[in-house]
């Protein structure tokens, strides 16, 4: 299993460093990467792990991988169809739903304080790098543990960051964002 990381140099994102710090055989992607070796990078690995700050639309480039606004967007769709994937930034949900990708991903995701601000989540910064620190933890801790069985990911992280979500406001609206697509079909909306 070769797992890619496409993870853009962002401080505000380090946070999510602990995903993949534990994992083997994983190339990391995180600035200055050509549209030609991303799309091979891409098509040369099994798993491929997507993380940083987004919209609907895709994963925003702020370190010149690829070359338009996002680093990953529709024209990655196909490379993407037939991966496991994991989509972390905030309304990935809207993107992989879109394109009826396969993996693990986010909806809104409140990373910042600004953001809970926007989505009317009263907290402090306390509560914001405590739901940071365990999801990161937690994913990193299950992908080690399942590889790639996604359901047992899922479930484990469900359950474990569930239990700080009965008492943390941002851990618990990012809890009510976190979702699974094992169901695709061959229709994929282009």
């Amino acid at each position: 299993m070769k797992t890619l990381v496409i993870h853009p140099d962002d401080r505000s994102t380090d946070f999510l460093k602990p995903i993949y710090s534990g994992l083997s055989n994983t190339t990391v992607l995180t600035e200055n990467v050509s549209p030609y070796a991303l799309k091979k990078a891409i098509s040369e690995h099994d798993q491929i792990i997507m993380m940083g700050h987004g919209s609907p639309y895709g994963l925003f480039n702020v370190s010149s991988i690829g070359h338009s606004f996002f680093t990953i967007g529709k024209e990655h769709v196909k490379l993407l169809q037939d991966k496991k994937n994991i989509f972390i930034w905030c309304n990935a949900d809207q993107f992989v739903k879109q394109h009826n990708l396969p993996g693990l991903f986010t909806g809104m995701f409140i990373s910042e304080v600004a953001e809970a601000d926007y989505c009317r989540v009263i907290a402090e910064q306390t509560q914001v790098d405590e739901s940071n620190d365990l999801f990161a933890e937690l994913m990193g801790k299950y992908l080690v543990k399942y590889t790639t069985d996604y359901e047992a990911i899922y479930f484990a992280i469900e359950t474990e960051y569930g239990r700080l979500a009965a008492v943390n406001a941002v851990a618990k609206y990012n809890w009510d964002r976190w979702y699974i697509n094992t169901s695709v079909t061959s229709d994929l909306a282009l």
